[in-house]
């Protein structure tokens, strides 16, 4: 594995690259992670696929040439990161792709192939948050008042940690949930970066429609990964839009929300292979 940097003027993006094989796939990483995080598909697929691993905006050693908080108010449209993505693929003389994406990442993946479609071989989507990213993160990112919320709580030394033991005693987030998030909150840096991630990419929200058209015109293979035991995003989010699709493979792990184990490697890698 190697990492990389692609500069360009939205933003400095470190990535990883590993494996060998003639196709690219572009990997999408969840909440609180790091490019890194598809590592484990290499041992089995790495003859097969070129991987990309991005560290995803707000996250290690990524870096929006404008971090201010103007800027990140202002957010990224579905077309700006489609034109990144193309950027980023002229850079290194990518043609075609495939993308894999894991709960925040699944967004990522939805938007490339609704906007970039044509180029996408396979859509792989793991927790796919971006079927069913529940109303709280809605309102938080796409409502005024959430958003002026979480902006005040989200920069304050402790106001945050008190929010999500609230809403942990509601069960409006699950302890699993809860867990998670409370690992990413415990300095102002990572504060800043929970409040960024729900402002800039609140436009990245799934156009089923225009997804399923993509997915449907280009005839791309769509598989869809959830854990029997994850409460955050369990399989029935799936259940309208799923048997729509018609070049498309459900796959259940036994598994809570962090899935990215053995046991996905070796089932993604029968569904590929």
């Amino acid at each position: 594995m190697t990492d990389h940097y692609f500069d360009n003027n939205l933003v400095n993006l470190h990535y990883y690259k590993f494996g060998s094989g003639p196709k690219a796939m572009l990997c999408f990483h969840g909440y609180g992670m790091h490019g890194k995080q598809f590592k484990l598909l290499e041992s089995n697929l790495g003859d097969k696929y070129t991987f990309y691993g991005f560290d995803l905006f707000f996250h290690k050693e990524t870096k929006l040439k404008d971090q201010s908080l103007p800027n990140i108010k202002k957010g990224i449209t579905k077309d700006e990161l489609a034109a990144f993505i193309t950027d980023f693929c002229r850079h290194e003389e990518i043609e075609r792709f495939s993308v894999i994406g894991y709960s925040m990442g699944t967004h990522y993946a939805a938007i490339v192939t609704e906007e970039l479609g044509e180029l996408v071989d396979e859509y792989i989507v793991a927790a796919p948050s971006c079927l069913e990213p529940g109303k709280l993160i809605r309102f938080f990112s796409k409502n005024k008042t959430g958003n002026k919320i979480l902006e005040k709580v989200a920069l304050s030394d402790k106001a945050l940690l008190s929010m999500l033991k609230l809403f942990k005693s509601f069960r409006f987030i699950s302890s699993q949930e809860y867990d998670i998030l409370f690992k990413e909150i415990g300095t102002a840096e990572l504060r800043f970066n929970f409040y960024a991630c729900f402002t800039y990419l609140r436009f990245l929200e799934t156009d089923e429609p225009r997804l399923l058209n993509a997915l449907q015109t280009n005839n791309i293979k769509s598989i869809f990964i959830f854990g029997s035991r994850d409460k955050s995003f369990p399989a029935r989010i799936g259940d309208k839009f799923i048997p729509k699709v018609a070049n498309s493979e459900v796959i259940i792990l036994n598994e809570g929300h962090e899935m990215i184990k053995k046991d996905f490697v070796t089932s993604l890698t029968g569904a590929l292979l």
